[in-house]
């Protein structure tokens, strides 16, 4: 397994991250067994950051990662909790707090159903606009001060925002969501990261299953699927972005690739402080986005991927409405 150091004073982990959201929620029915099955399959092949909520499925992803972590050495993972997202017991959800005293609660409440004594990056999920930044990671400052915490992260904010920030603790990284049909980030915030030092870890790196090259028209994911609400996978979209897709497959057979691991390695290949994070939920789809490391993309590569899939020519935001205003860029 290939290693990246998240910025100038984050951990080194793994160039491949997994996200454990799907594990608990957000794309239908779950299955224990084969999580817990993939969360090992991962940590055998050299995979060492896993990310996770403590409002994914209001905190079962953490009580299931604590079991499938048992009696692993502490030492050979690092954990990625984001905090501060308020859901109701109907599962809605209810804002943003970041208020310092809310921010210690949620973590010790973290530690205890990750069954940990510290957790290694600790990000706000999304921007309290009640609450200066500067309160916020103050406060995590104070937890990493006192060994809770090892470093510093943030999750869906702008350059501004991780600015104020890093005055206060250095940043270790900034998750964001990018792919090759979410780029948003690219124009100011990827190079306040690369001023500043700071990683990243990319999230929604095959937006969720539509550029993975397994998704077509008419799928609906099952119920309790959060895709069945995005504006990218709805009925007046989804068939002009499977079509990006298509023109993104012509390019990986001629890598002999798949689509899935042609998308991760064009993330990958945006910077060395970029770790893509994938949502493997099956030891199937991780040892399908595991090799993307070994793609190598030439700069021939890239300027066909960029022909075959123009920055912005998705259709459709990557939230509902309602969440767009509280992301630190749009699509």
């Amino acid at each position: 397994m290939q290693t990246r150091t998240l910025g100038s004073t984050g951990p080194a982990v793994s160039a491949l991250g997994l996200g454990a959201m799907g594990m608990s929620d957000a794309y239908g029915a779950t299955d224990r067994a084969e999580s817990t099955a993939t969360v090992h399959a991962a940590l055998e092949a050299g995979v060492t950051l896993i990310d996770t909520g403590d409002f994914y499925a209001m905190g079962h992803n953490e009580l299931f990662l604590a079991e499938a972590l048992r009696g692993r050495d502490r030492d050979s993972y690092r954990l990625s909790v984001k905090f501060g997202v308020l859901r109701g017991p109907g599962h809605e959800f209810g804002g943003i707090d970041g208020r310092p005293q809310a921010l210690k609660n949620f973590l010790a409440y973290s530690l205890t159903r990750l069954g940990t004594d510290h957790i290694d990056i600790y990000r706000p999920a999304r921007l309290d606009p009640a609450v200066p930044i500067e309160e916020t990671v103050g406060a995590i400052k104070e937890m990493i001060d006192a060994g809770y915490v090892r470093h510093l992260g943030l999750s869906e904010v702008d350059a501004a925002t991780v600015r104020r920030a890093h005055a206060v603790h250095p940043v270790a990284d900034l998750q964001f969501e990018y792919s090759l049909i979410s780029r948003a980030v690219e124009e100011d915030i990827l190079p306040t990261l690369r001023e500043l030092g700071i990683g990243m870890t990319a999230y929604g790196v095959l937006s969720r299953g539509l550029i993975s090259g397994h998704w077509h028209s008419g799928y609906s994911g099952g119920p309790g699927d959060a895709r069945a609400f995005s504006p990218r996978f709805s009925k007046e979209n989804v068939t002009h972005n499977l079509a990006l897709v298509d023109a993104l497959r012509r390019v990986a057979e001629a890598k002999e690739c798949t689509v899935a691991q042609l998308a991760i390695a064009w993330v990958a290949a945006q910077g060395e402080s970029i770790v893509p994070l994938v949502g493997a939920r099956t030891r199937e789809r991780l040892a399908e986005a595991l090799p993307a490391l070994d793609v190598d993309l030439t700069p021939d590569d890239l300027a066909e991927i960029e022909k075959a899939v123009p920055r912005g020519a998705a259709r459709g935001d990557r939230y509902p409405s309602a969440f767009m205003s509280s992301l630190g860029a749009g699509n």
